[in-house]
């Protein structure tokens, strides 16, 4: 199992295909962290490895052992092709990690603008707070990214 999760970090589309097809069961798979192979593909930007898992059954929503989803990595990347081929896929905009951040939260910490339109036009919750109780809005304006509370501002 360890050498599907280095396939899908590395890109290797073919031998991703290639195990699948002999234990389709491996779309379930997780690693020790407790990160499945769609979580694994979306957080190293593997597009065709993204549509591959989905196409087999890979749950989209899927949380790792902190609560991270593939769409959260994303945000937390700045993949924007990987985070709408997510959101397209049925992808909670709104999920929670254990510490409370969103999705949006995550787009707006690491300050990635194309992720947070993207999400609040797919009805993200700009008003949801994490465990310290902050919003998106609180986020943007700690770090004095303007762009982004002029945005969370207008919507």
């Amino acid at each position: 199992m360890d050498d599907f999760f280095d396939h899908i970090r590395k890109g290797d589309l073919n031998d991703v295909k290639l195990l699948l097809s002999h234990n389709p069961e491996l779309v379930r798979a997780r690693d020790p962290r407790g990160s499945t192979p769609l979580l694994l593909a979306a957080y190293y930007d593997q597009g065709e490895i993204v549509d591959l898992l989905l196409e087999n059954g890979a749950d989209v929503n899927e949380q790792d052992a902190s609560g991270n989803s593939a769409l959260m990595g994303v945000c937390f990347k700045g993949f924007e092709g990987v985070a709408y081929k997510l959101i397209a896929a049925g992808a909670n905009v709104d999920a929670r990690n254990s510490m409370g951040a969103s999705c949006l939260i995550f787009a707006i910490t690491f300050n990635r603008e194309n992720i947070a339109k993207m999400l609040i036009e797919h009805g993200a919750d700009p008003e949801a707070r994490d465990a310290r109780g902050h919003t998106a809005l609180d986020h943007a304006r700690m770090q004095g990214l303007q762009s982004l509370v002029n945005l969370l501002e207008n919507r």
